[in-house]
């Protein structure tokens, strides 16, 4: 699977530069005014993963593929945009199908970067938003009321989730998102769920986009991010979205070293990927031959027949077992025939659950 994220805000809270940052290249206009983000840019980047380096430099194979996350960042939302106001009501469509969103919240000062509001407050900001989004669902389900206040008459069997709906409606129209909201009908709930999509129902995870120097950063306006993230049981971390953006030319090397001075251990998209995948459930697995090494995502618990399928429908089909070596014990032993000759390969069924960092090998008949 590809992990598809949208990118979410109010205009100047930094989100094209955000963007720009985790996909370490120039692709969103910029600008210091609002709306400046016309159509929605989408960008298609390597999971960072430095198992895929080692075991590339291991095995000497000329080649390395890692996994991928997609990235796509829609016009800025304001007050009113669930009913046309502003720009950002007419792209959520291209957000609905993501598997998470990413919520990019102002925290610099910046005098020559408008701001929506003259005295924003961060937990103010976020709810703007997050009220957008909900009333984009509620205006979606409530549509879907309809479809089924005829078809119930119909099908009684339909009733249920007719009343889930209604409950939900009234749930979102209060500002309260999707995942927040309990119902008597957990089946009912998942069928409205996996029709509709609802931007609200997905993982979020805040961004609280600082000034570039650690010493003015506004580390109350953070806090409440922290408050609002707490709320929300949302993950939340620090990006330096201009400084970052700046550095997309510079050299991994570089980077790094620069990310450092500036307080940092990780880059943006290095921990929104691990927060991405600890939200999501996701795991990595990894698969090699004499050209090359490859990273891959499931979700965690998933079984080798359905890590088969991620890299072809012949290898699911035609599934007879997995030789499987932990990516550890790979590496102390420094290839497959010595992990073989140790008695280190564990030869597994199509039920056994893949772990994090397997190095896997399918045999397969078709």
């Amino acid at each position: 699977m590809t992990l598809t994220i949208g990118i979410v805000g109010l205009p100047n809270a930094g989100k094209s530069t955000t963007f720009n940052a985790l996909s370490q290249a120039q692709n969103a206009e910029v600008a210091e005014y609002p709306f400046c983000t016309i159509e929605p840019n989408r960008a298609v980047v390597p999971v960072p993963d430095p198992r895929l380096e080692q075991l590339q430099s291991l095995t000497g194979v000329p080649q390395s593929f890692h996994a991928t996350i997609t990235f796509v960042d829609i016009a800025g939302l304001v007050p009113g945009a669930s009913r046309g106001e502003g720009l950002g009501n007419q792209f959520l469509a291209h957000i609905r199908e993501t598997d998470a969103i990413l919520h990019v919240v102002r925290c610099f000062e910046a005098p020559n970067v408008a701001r929506l509001q003259a005295d924003s407050d961060p937990l103010e900001d976020i709810q703007i938003v997050t009220t957008e989004l909900c009333l984009a669902d509620q205006a979606q389900v409530d549509r879907k009321i309809e479809r089924l206040e005829s078809d119930v008459k119909g099908d009684r069997d339909l009733l249920p989730r007719l009343e889930t709906a209604r409950r939900l409606s009234q749930h979102l129209g209060e500002g309260q998102p999707v995942r927040t909201f309990n119902s008597a009908d957990a089946h009912a709930l998942a069928a409205l769920i996996d029709e509709l999509t609802p931007l609200t129902a997905k993982p979020v995870i805040y961004a609280a986009n600082v000034a570039e120097l650690e010493s003015e950063i506004d580390q109350a306006c953070v806090d409440k991010v922290h408050q609002a993230a707490n709320r929300d049981e949302a993950q939340v971390f620090e990006i330096r979205a201009r400084l970052e953006a700046d550095l997309a030319e510079s050299s991994d090397e570089e980077r790094r070293e620069l990310l450092e001075i500036a307080g940092l251990e990780q880059s943006g998209l290095q921990q929104i990927v691990r927060q991405a995948y600890q939200q999501l459930g996701l795991i990595s697995f990894f698969t090699m031959n004499e050209k090359e090494v490859r990273a891959w995502t499931v979700e965690e618990g998933a079984a080798a027949y359905e890590a088969a399928g991620k890299i072809h429908t012949d290898f699911q089909r035609g599934f007879i077992r997995a030789e499987v070596c932990p990516f550890r014990t790979f590496i102390d032993l420094g290839s497959w025939a010595e992990a073989r000759a140790a008695g280190k390969l564990q030869v597994e069924g199509k039920d056994y659950a893949v772990q994090d960092g397997d190095i896997l090998l399918f045999r397969f008949n078709v």
